[in-house]
C-alpha cells in the first residue's frame, strides 16, 4: 500500500465532510479570582476538551471535524483535515489523531510526516505549524499526522505501570519507553502505513527516537526538535523547565537564516548562559524538580489543587504565551487546563526516564549508533536544553557510517521553538521533509 493512507482505511462512515461545521463557545477569559478558578475547574471536562482542542485546529480553513466518506467527495481541495480516535488492539486504547491528508494522494509521494509533542502536552501545541504542513501536503500529495500520546493530551488515559524494580534501571527505561513507542506502533499499523517521518519535540523526540530503535524499518528520517535525554551531563536540562520555559518576544521572522546550521561558537555561548540560569535557580524549583523526580508531576500538583489549578495554569499560560494575541492565549489556557486536569497516566514516566539531575538515565547518545536513517537535530538559540548531546550523537552516528545528519540552530526561540519562532521552523520541517523525498 502506498504510504499515505487513504481517509476511508481505518475510520468508520460519517455523515459528509461539507456540512457546516458547528459553533463552537468561545474559550472563557484567565480566570484571577477564587470565585473565577471555582467556575473553571467545575466546567472542565470530556465535553470542553474537545472543544478546547477544535478551536485550535479550527484555524485551518479547511478543517472538518470528522472525516468524509471518501476522498473523492472533496477533490475540489487540495488538501483537507480532519479528527479522529484511532481504537488500538485494546479497545479501552485509542490514539487522538489529527489527519491532514492530500485529496490525490500518489504512490510515490514521500512517507507521511507524524508529529509527536512534549512531556504533557497534546497536538493542539503544534497549531502554528499546520497550516505550512499542510501546503507541503497538498504539494507532496502526502499526508501530515499529528497525535497525542497514549496516556497524555486526548488520547486514553489508561492506566502507566512498569513493573520492574527501582534499581533495574535497564527494565523501567523500557517498559516505560514500551508504553508509548509501542502503542505509536499499533498506530501506525491500524493507520496502514510503510514509513513515516517522525518529527518530535523535548521528550516526544525522545521517544521516537526510542521507536526508531526498536522499528528502524518504519522510520525514513528523523527530525528531533530540543530532544530531552540525549546527554550524559547531569547538569544538562532540567525537567521543571518542560513546562515552565519563558515566551521568547516574537521579533521580524522573514530571514531565511533563521535556522541555521550550528557553529562551535555560537554552541559555546548558549552553553555558558545554560550555566548562568542553572546558576539562578531559585530553591522552588529544586523542590519542583525533587517531586516530579520521586513520582509527581507539575499536573498532578494542578489536579491536587482543585479550583485553585485553574488559577494556576492562568499564571503560566499568560507568561509563556506573552507573545500570541489574546484570543491565542485564552484558547492555549484552556487546552492546557483540560489536559493538566485529565486522569493521570502516560505523565508518570518521567521518574523512570529521567533520573535525579535531571539526566536520562539511558543517554540517547550512546544508543543512537545503530540508526542508519537521516537524524536533524533543531535547537532555539535561547534552549535550556544541551544541544552537546545532539552534536555528540551526530559524532557517533557518523562513526558508525551514518553522514546524513545535521544539526540546526533557529534564532528567536527557546526549547518550544515550533511556537517561539513558528516561520523559521515550518521552513526548516519543509526542507528536511523534502530533502526525505530525495
Amino acid at each position: 500500500m502506498s504510504a499515505t493512507a487513504t481517509a476511508t482505511a481505518t475510520h468508520t462512515v460519517v455523515p459528509s465532510l461539507t456540512a457546516p461545521l458547528k459553533a463552537l463557545p468561545p474559550a472563557k477569559e484567565i480566570p484571577l479570582t477564587f470565585a473565577a478558578g471555582i467556575k473553571s475547574w467545575w466546567g472542565a471536562g470530556a465535553g470542553a476538551s474537545a472543544h478546547a482542542e477544535e478551536r485550535l485546529l479550527r484555524k485551518l480553513s479547511y478543517y472538518r471535524s470528522e472525516p468524509p466518506h471518501s476522498l473523492s467527495e472533496v477533490q475540489d481541495q487540495p488538501v483537507i483535515a480532519y479528527s479522529s480516535k484511532i481504537v488500538l488492539n485494546d479497545q479501552k486504547r485509542y490514539i487522538n489523531t489529527l489527519s491532514i491528508v492530500s485529496t490525490s494522494p500518489c504512490n510515490s509521494s514521500p512517507a507521511p510526516a507524524v508529529l509527536l509533542h512534549g512531556y504533557g502536552a497534546g497536538l493542539g501545541f503544534f497549531f502554528k505549524n499546520f497550516s505550512a504542513l499542510g501546503e507541503w501536503a497538498a504539494s507532496r500529495r502526502s499526508s501530515v499526522y499529528a497525535i497525542d500520546w497514549l496516556g497524555m493530551g486526548r488520547s486514553a488515559r489508561v492506566p502507566f505501570v512498569v513493573n520492574a524494580k527501582r534499581d533495574d534501571i535497564s527494565g523501567r527505561v523500557h517498559e516505560a519507553e514500551a508504553f508509548f513507542v509501542d502503542s505509536l506502533e499499533e498506530w501506525r499499523e491500524k493507520m496502514k502505513l510503510e514509513k513515516m517521518t517522525l518529527v518530535g519535540h523535548s521528550l516526544g523526540a525522545y521517544m521516537n527516537v526510542a521507536y526508531a530503535l526498536k522499528y528502524p524499518t518504519r522510520v525514513s528520517r528523523l527530525v528531533l526538535l530540543s530532544p530531552a535525554g540525549v546527554p550524559r551531563d547531569p547538569s544538562a536540562t532540567v525537567p521543571s523547565r518542560e513546562v515552565t520555559d519563558d515566551q521568547i518576544n516574537e521579533v521580524d521572522y522573514v530571514s531565511v537564516d533563521d535556522a541555521q546550521l550550528a557553529t562551535r561558537a555560537k554552541a559555546e555561548e548558549i552553553k555558558s548562559e545554560q550555566r548562568n540560569q542553572g546558576r539562578r535557580q531559585g530553591k522552588l524549583w529544586k523542590v519542583f524538580t525533587y517531586l516530579w523526580e520521586e513520582g509527581w508531576s507539575p499536573f498532578q500538583v494542578v489536579r491536587s489543587a482543585m479550583w485553585y489549578g485553574p488559577i494556576l495554569v492562568g499564571k503560566y499560560s499568560s507568561r509563556r504565551f506573552s507573545g500570541f494575541t489574546e484570543e491565542e492565549v485564552r484558547e492555549m489556557h484552556d487546552y492546557i487546563l483540560n489536559i493538566a486536569l485529565a486522569k493521570g497516566s502516560g505523565e508518570y514516566c518521567i521518574s523512570h526516564i529521567l533520573a535525579p539531575g535531571a539526566h536520562a538515565r539511558m543517554p540517547l547518545v550512546d544508543r543512537m549508533g545503530p540508526l542508519k536513517m537521516p537524524v536533524t537535530f533543531a535547537y532555539g538559540d535561547s534552549d535550556w536544553m544541551d544541544r552537546e548531546g545532539g552534536a555528540q550523537a551526530i559524532k557517533n552516528l557518523k562513526a558508525a557510517g551514518n553522514t546524513k545528519s545535521r544539526l540546526y540552530t533557529v534564532k528567536h526561540a527557546g526549547h518550544h521553538l515550533y511556537l517561539d519562532n513558528p516561520t523559521a521552523v515550518n521552513r526548516l520541517l519543509s526542507e528536511e521533509l523534502d530533502r526525505g523525498s530525495r
